[in-house]
């Protein structure tokens, strides 16, 4: 289980984003997070991604108490999550081919590993491969963004408004992988969305922000 329970969230400056917010996500279980712009979801989704450390609350792994987020996480804990974000761009260093960008995770905890299986998994071509960011489409790297999230096999995986810049043929191929993911490996996934009809049809249950506090 992968939970946050009571946790205050915010930066630097001003109010907190979420004040008390509790969510638990299970293995094998896709739960949906709906709601507006600005109400906190994806702070939340980073929060759970060890990405940002909230303010008061707990943080927990199978139990154990989460301490370290960002580069202080703990290498195993680090691997039990993965992360996809809206903007694959920002996301990945533009002097990496896709074929790096995938490797990136394995490559950081000194692992080898095949990357060719999950590439394919995603829809890229050994061609497509070669390429850095900017010879593809936002499709094409978000696609190499999801392939380097599943590659070091996460229990849990963030996927926050993973398809909002995509068109309708490429978010129904990454959600086909992501559940094949969740059949095959019984990974959590946490869908962050503000379209609640991709929720309803993706997720086994949908929670809006506003349920959590």
């Amino acid at each position: 289980m992968l939970s946050a329970t009571d946790v205050v969230v915010g930066y630097r400056r001003g109010r907190p984003v979420l004040d008390g917010a509790s969510i638990d996500l299970a293995e094998g279980e896709v739960l949906g997070l709906a709601g507006p712009s600005g109400s906190g979801k994806s702070t939340l989704g980073r929060v759970l991604a060890l990405l940002h450390r909230p303010w008061s609350g707990r943080v927990s792994l199978d139990g154990a108490d989460i301490t370290g987020f960002r580069h202080r996480t703990p290498p195993e804990t680090r691997k039990a999550i993965g992360i996809v974000f809206q903007h694959p761009r920002p996301a990945v260093d533009p002097r990496f081919t896709l074929r790096d960008i995938i490797a990136e995770p394995l490559r950081a905890r000194g692992e080898t590993g095949d990357i060719a299986e999950i590439a394919d998994e995603v829809g890229l071509t050994d061609e497509l491969l070669t390429r850095r960011p900017h010879e593809v489409s936002d499709g094409q790297l978000q696609r190499a963004c999801l392939a380097r999230a599943l590659a070091p096999r996460p229990r849990y995986l963030v996927c926050d408004e993973m398809t909002a810049m995509l068109d309708a043929s490429t978010t129904a191929a990454l959600v086909r992988v992501v559940d094949r993911q969740t059949r095959e490996h019984d990974t959590g996934v946490l869908a962050i969305s503000h379209d609640e009809a991709l929720l309803t049809r993706w997720a086994d249950r949908v929670l809006q922000v506003s349920e959590l506090i």
